[in-house]
């Protein structure tokens, strides 16, 4: 898979989960799972050089 395929999907992916997220309580277990997740894509995402502050809305 090019780069450039990988990071496309990645911000989908990245911009999907906020979504989710933001639908349940954040105490719930659904969301500490999702959170895992949500991290390992924003690590990913600014080692790979994008910049999430218009992306990320869950500000943590």
């Amino acid at each position: 898979m090019a780069e450039g395929e990988m990071l496309k999907l990645s911000v989908e992916e990245y911009s999907r989960l906020q979504g989710y997220m933001l639908l349940v309580d954040p105490e719930s277990e659904a969301y500490k799972a999702m959170k895992v997740r949500y991290i390992e894509l924003k690590v990913i995402l600014t080692a790979s050089g994008v910049n999430l502050t218009e992306l990320d809305r869950i500000k943590e």
